[in-house]
């Protein structure tokens, strides 16, 4: 049966979907963008800053959900401006082990919900 997971601590969906779905061991989390959830207001200081809260309110759901990062089989990264690449990795990378990163795209789009520069998604689990 498919559960749903949702926590305070990551912001609300902008849409109709839920943060989360769980079925069967493997969590499926919805694209997060750089919304402190205890504002609702985005944190686009610069990319580095908007990829870290993007970061923390995946861990945010991840931990409502009883798993960390080492839990993630796949990460979608969708960027605004693929000239931001090393400096998105760099964020990135300070949340994963090299030798159990998970699966990875990184794939430059037209547009993001708000106009923001990153959305991440991810796959997890038990």
């Amino acid at each position: 049966m498919k559960k749903i997971i949702e926590t305070k601590n990551a912001p609300a969906p902008v849409g109709p979907y839920n943060q989360a779905t769980e079925y069967n061991g493997v969590l499926y989390v919805s694209g997060q963008i750089a919304i402190n959830p205890a504002t609702g207001d985005l944190v686009m200081d610069d990319i580095e800053t908007e990829t870290h809260q993007v970061m923390k309110n995946l861990k945010a759901v991840l931990t409502e959900a009883g798993m960390t990062f080492e839990n993630i089989l796949k990460c979608s990264v969708f960027v605004s401006d693929m000239n931001n690449y090393a400096r998105i990795n760099a964020v990135y990378s300070e949340y994963f082990n090299d030798d159990t990163a998970p699966a990875r795209e990184l794939v430059e789009v037209a547009n993001l919900p708000k106009f923001v520069n990153i959305e991440i998604s991810v796959i997890a689990g038990r």
